[in-house]
């Protein structure tokens, strides 16, 4: 009998292919169908936004504006003058590599099949599916998030460490915690655009949800079409994400206009977007818009985002003094772990079957 390791999964034919198979079917030139093709925009379609004042502890008042504008608008920002060192980030890309560089038997005994419901360890290409109807994943993940053994509730417990890569763990642990502190800077300056107090997030987020994902996109070539791409297009599920991309670029964000838009790195910068459970608190003033990765470059493409949530029980529903008589509330309360498990169990093939056999 097959295991969940070994069998394709059910709509993703090339479910069990190894990156050494996937690249020797590869062609040379990738020819892209006209559904994925992104419109080049100048970098101001995705503002940029310095938020150094929120670092410092300076008014924050011009940052606060700035995202509003972003988050109304696009969704999605650029933030320079972060204060995330670049030697930080440049080891941790080197630690995802590493890992990424192991053989597929190896990272597959850390597959995130094994952690159940805590979501820690490897996911092979095609093992999520963000947007399953009409895409596989051409992507190999590593999940991991703050040690809690023990606990048995949704996105948390242990992390899996390969025993190969002994330094993988405090590399990684290292840039989660300044993920961490970012977010709560960023989230800081989301409150005072919605003019709520500058710790109103700190309420949901006493022992929050957080995720760290580390990507591996192969490149694609020969006719690129929509039913395999990097990641299918989706909205992130919870509060807010944390992009670092390297430069091969792929990223692709649709505008209001249901355009694509190229979102290419910009040295020095994060991309920060919002997720749904920031709309479903905005009452769509704040857009958790569409996005998905393409990757056409001819060379192998590494990001890692992180998601900053809110606790496992904290409530997300309409803020008072974003509804109004011309936009009423649009959505019932929503608890965080309970609104973020249910789109995983919609990705992740072993969730659906523990789901099935519960």
């Amino acid at each position: 009998m097959l295991s969940l390791l070994d069998a394709p999964q059910a709509g993703y034919p090339l479910g069990n292919l190894s990156r050494s198979e996937y690249k020797n079917m590869s062609n040379p030139i990738a020819q892209l169908d006209d559904a994925l093709r992104a419109t080049r925009q100048p970098f101001d379609r995705i503002p940029v936004v310095d938020i150094a004042s929120l670092v410092n502890g300076s008014d924050a008042t011009t940052a606060a504006k700035d995202i509003r504008w972003a988050f109304a608008n696009a969704g999605f920002m650029y933030v320079k003058n972060h204060g995330v060192s670049n030697d930080l980030i440049e080891r941790a890309y080197t630690a995802s590599k590493l890992f990424f560089d192991l053989p597929d038997d190896v990272k597959k005994l850390l597959h995130i099949e094994n952690s159940g419901t805590a979501l820690r360890g490897y996911i092979p290409l095609f093992g999520e599916n963000t947007d399953p109807t009409k895409t596989s994943d051409l992507k190999e993940c590593f999940d991991l998030g703050p040690e809690t053994p023990g606990r048995n509730t949704p996105f948390f417990g242990s992390n899996q460490w390969p025993a190969s890569l002994p330094s993988l763990e405090a590399e990684m642990m290292a840039y989660h915690d300044a993920m961490v502190r970012l977010a709560r800077t960023i989230l800081r300056g989301v409150a005072i655009s919605l003019d709520l107090p500058e710790t109103f997030f700190e309420a949901k987020m006493r022992d929050p949800i957080s995720v760290l994902r580390l990507i591996h996109y192969p490149p694609q070539s020969g006719r690129v079409a929509e039913e395999m791409i990097g990641i299918g297009a989706h909205t992130d599920y919870g509060v807010m994400t944390i992009l670092s991309q390297d430069q091969i670029g792929g990223l692709q964000v649709m505008n209001r206009d249901g355009q694509w838009i190229e979102a290419s790195p910009l040295e020095g910068t994060f991309v920060i977007n919002i997720g749904d459970l920031m709309q479903i608190l905005t009452n769509d003033i704040y857009l958790a818009n569409m996005h998905r990765v393409v990757n056409t470059s001819g060379r192998e493409r590494y990001s890692m985002p992180f998601f900053v949530e809110a606790d496992s029980d904290a409530v997300f529903e309409p803020l008072a003094s974003c509804v109004s008589a011309t936009n009423p509330r649009k959505y019932c309360s929503a608890t965080c772990g309970a609104h973020m498990f249910a789109r995983y169990v919609d990705s992740f093939p072993h969730l659906q079957a523990l789901k099935k056999s519960a």
